[in-house]
C-alpha cells in the first residue's frame, strides 16, 4: 500500500516537472512559433472539456430517460 502512494507521488512529481519545463522551454521559442502552440492547446483544451461537460449531461439524461422503463419489476406467481 505504501509503496502505491510513494509510485502515485513520483508521477505527479514528475507531470509537474514536465508541465514546468514545458512552460519555462515556451519562454525561449519564437513568438509566432509560441502563440501558435498556445492557440492549438487552447482550441484542443476547451474541445476537450465542452465533450467532456456534454457526456457527463447526457449520462445524467440517459438515467432519466430509462429508469421508468427498464426498472426491476416483480411478478407474483401462483
Amino acid at each position: 500500500m505504501a509503496k502505491r502512494g510513494f509510485v502515485q507521488r513520483m508521477k505527479n512529481l514528475l507531470a509537474a516537472a514536465a508541465i514546468g519545463g514545458s512552460a519555462f522551454a515556451l519562454g525561449g521559442c519564437d513568438p509566432l512559433v509560441r502563440e501558435s502552440l498556445l492557440t492549438g492547446l487552447e482550441a484542443t483544451t476547451s474541445a476537450l472539456t465542452d465533450t467532456l461537460v456534454s457526456a457527463f449531461f447526457l449520462s445524467l439524461a440517459d438515467e432519466d430517460t430509462q429508469s421508468g422503463t427498464g426498472g426491476l419489476t416483480t411478478t407474483k406467481t401462483q
